[in-house]
């Protein structure tokens, strides 16, 4: 339980950290979310766990299709806000449209032999 909890901790500062950082800094702390911090994080909790080289490389080549997927929420939320929707509504626009890439890419993927 400890170690859930330690995993937690960490994750949870980096989390604090970008955000108090963003506040002051937006690009600073937009560079500190960009880095990829919690997909290698995952890896090391992973590797520490199952020490399984295959299911970490496998792990990271679905971090990239689904990295893939969630990119146009990148897009859409700010032309959204500046179109004038508000935050919610622009945020859940955006979340929705990257749930539906999600899904689209968990359905199209094993067509292509992406195992996800």
């Amino acid at each position: 339980m400890s170690y859930l909890l330690i995993k937690a901790a960490i994750s949870g500062l980096l989390i604090a950290l970008a955000s108090e950082t963003a506040r002051r800094y937006p690009g600073l702390g937009a560079l500190i979310v960009s880095l990829p911090l919690v997909s290698i994080l995952s890896m090391i909790w992973l590797w520490r766990d199952t020490a399984d080289p295959e299911r970490i490389a496998a792990h990271s080549i679905g971090t990239i299709w689904f990295l893939a997927s969630s990119i146009p929420t990148f897009f859409t939320l700010p032309a959204l806000l500046r179109a004038g929707w508000g935050f919610w509504p622009s945020l859940i626009a955006s979340c929705a449209l990257t749930i539906a890439l999600y899904a689209l890419m968990v359905w199209i993927g094993p067509r292509f032999g992406l195992k996800l």
